[in-house]
């Protein structure tokens, strides 16, 4: 929240689509006439008939986050608007604002979202279809949301996002998937464009679009979905990695839940950051690394699974300063390390789950040690998987991995007094 004294009335945030004036309703078409000054993107502004206001028409700088008490400051003491595309609170302006001065100080006018229009001109159920953002976002972020037979819309970035979006699709197995851009929503430009992923040939078109995906997948690639335990073959790397099947197990234990923060100490090629990332796209993860090398494979490995949310630093617990609180921590490497353990502890929230594994007989005496201090779950793990033997097939077993789990207390909180 803003220190900048606020107006007496909300300030109105009225959502415009392509259809302009015309669109609007007459309580917002009122708001907009009675504001002094007015932000918008130059082409919301655009939209506006000059003899429909006299508002002082100011564009929005670039970026904009950073601007905005700045902009709030300057004029404060007159009537302020804010146009914004669609429904303001559908990743809009509406919601920086709120967050930025409160949901009292705001009177929100939505307009039908693109996501709306775009459903209701391909005939898919609006609840049922999920959306991925690639304003501001790498496109590679859809990739978690594919699946066979699914519907997915994209909110574009500009006309560059549906080549690579298509291209992307082609390489990373739907390729056959039906892709159509829908141009200019609601106003008289609409256009749509349809075609294969694999074989999209369209030039490129209007900045102001929205993708729409009908997956297809191809029999023949690789199944990765948001469940734990994907193919130790999805990730590049050295081979310092946990397994596909302790790996499910280690998410499993590390329970995540949508909009919690993970530390991952001890990254090797990041796949526990990564899967817990893409249980859910609010979900975040901090990797920490000490070899350069394996830093560098982290953000690689996190981009080609489509969570770029996932940050990577430098080792632990140097690297702890000045980094947000996680509700749960991974310690997948240096747990031996001299105060690794105490530093992790500390920083975990109360209520926070730590997560630790090891596979040699000092790090099990130190995990027993641990138990013993903190109490939680002691768990061993063999994993044996299928191998040839001459004409023959053999379990050969993998290194046994103890776990240990457990949850930080939280204090008592003291009784209310009766006084």
């Amino acid at each position: 929240m803003i220190d900048t004294p606020l107006p007496s009335t909300p300030i109105p945030v009225i959502g415009i689509g392509a259809d302009g004036w015309d669109g609007l309703g007459g309580p917002a078409r009122r708001e907009i006439a009675a504001c002094e000054v007015l932000f918008g993107s130059a082409r919301q502004l655009a939209l506006i008939p000059e003899d429909e206001t006299r508002a002082e028409l100011v564009s929005w700088p670039s970026p904009l986050v950073p601007a905005l008490p700045g902009l709030l400051e300057r004029y404060a003491g007159r009537r302020l608007g804010v146009l914004a595309s669609g429904d303001p609170m559908f990743f809009g302006i509406g919601t920086t604002l709120t967050k930025l001065v409160g949901a009292q100080a705001l009177r929100v006018f939505p307009q039908p979202s693109s996501v709306s229009l775009a459903c209701a001109r391909l005939g898919w159920a609006l609840h049922e279809t999920p959306v991925v953002s690639a304003v501001g976002r790498p496109v590679e972020t859809v990739l978690p949301e594919l699946a066979d037979g699914r519907r997915v819309l994209v909110l574009s970035s500009d006309e560059h996002t549906p080549g690579q979006l298509t291209n992307l699709l082609a390489h990373n197995g739907f390729g056959n998937s039906t892709v159509t851009v829908l141009e200019q929503l609601g106003g008289p430009s609409e256009r749509l464009l349809t075609g294969v992923a694999a074989h999209w040939d369209h030039s490129l078109g209007d900045a102001l679009n929205i993708v729409a995906i009908d997956c297809v997948a191809d029999p023949r690639a690789q199944r990765l979905t948001r469940i734990p335990g994907l193919p130790d073959a999805a990730y590049g790397g050295d081979g310092q990695l946990t397994k596909s099947e302790v790996r499910a197990l280690t998410l499993s234990a590390l329970a995540p839940a949508p909009g919690e923060l993970l530390w991952d100490v001890g990254g090797g090629s990041g796949t526990i950051a990564i899967e817990w990332c893409r249980t859910n796209p609010a979900c975040r993860a901090i990797a920490f690394e000490r070899i350069e090398s394996r830093r560098k494979q982290i953000a690689e490995n996190a981009m080609s699974l489509g969570v770029p949310q996932v940050e990577v630093r430098g080792p632990a617990p140097g690297s702890f300063a000045e980094t947000p609180t996680p509700d749960a921590i991974f310690i997948g490497g240096g747990l031996t390390q001299e105060g690794m353990f105490d530093a992790c502890w500390q920083r975990l929230r109360p209520g926070g789950r730590l997560v630790a594994s090891a596979v040699t007989a000092d790090s099990d005496a130190l995990l027993l040690s641990l138990a013993e201090r903190h109490g939680g779950a002691l768990r061993r793990f063999q994993i044996y998987r299928a191998e040839p033997l001459g004409g023959f097939t053999t379990f050969r077993p993998q290194l046994p991995v103890t776990q240990w789990s457990v949850v930080k207390p939280v204090p008592p909180q003291p009784k209310p007094s009766h006084r």
